[in-house]
């Protein structure tokens, strides 16, 4: 009697073990499908975010050939700040990845050249054509100023998460890269901007 409860004991105990175990790699396997989903949530909502900055970018695109036209007509002897926000312009509409982002940055700094412009022409100041485009202009960095936010808020979220312990484990098999913040390349971007016209 004492060996058929020895036996049995030592049989529940194995049930008891097995269960424990095939519990623990259940949870270990819903621990993995959740963090993997996770990843694949940030990363889809930083394509989003980089698509809205990329829809920004092209009111921003349709907005300056406007904006040069007009401030060519009072700017003749302007030519080369013009030809040099152009040639940012479609740089930037061409550039992809990192390459973008510097692109953008060096479209800002003509713009800023170009908003220059007009401190010396005051008939260019009071065009309601020049007055409207700078408005909209306005409103487009703005809009895109929201959007380049939310994308660098998710970029933070998907880059701690791929580097905290242990979900890093599941980036690694991801094979997931951090992605690049959206930012200013120079310490002359970074200065703040007298926008009175």
């Amino acid at each position: 009697m004492l060996h058929l409860l020895l036996i049995s004991t030592g049989a529940v105990i194995g049930i008891v073990i097995a269960a424990v175990f095939v519990a623990l790699v259940i949870g270990i396997a819903i621990w993995y499908i959740s963090c993997r989903n996770g990843f694949v949530a940030l990363r889809n909502r930083a394509e989003e975010a980089w698509a809205t900055i990329d829809v920004q970018l092209k009111k921003r695109y349709d907005l300056i050939p406007n904006l040069v036209a007009t401030v060519k007509g009072y700017a003749k002897h302007e030519s080369e700040t013009l030809e040099n926000v152009i040639r940012a312009r479609n740089l930037a509409m061409t550039a992809s990845g990192e390459a973008k982002l510097a692109a953008e940055n060096a479209l800002s700094g003509t713009l800023k050249s170009l908003f220059a412009l007009s401190e010396s022409y005051p008939d260019l100041k009071a065009n309601a054509n020049f007055t409207d485009l700078q408005r909209q202009l306005k409103e487009v960095e703005n809009e895109l100023a929201s959007a380049r936010r939310y994308y660098n808020g998710v970029v933070k979220e998907f880059n701690t998460k791929m580097e905290m312990f242990p979900s890093n484990i599941v980036a690694k098999h991801m094979r997931l890269e951090k992605h690049k913040y959206f930012e200013l390349d120079s310490a002359e971007e970074r200065r703040n901007v007298k926008v009175e016209f």
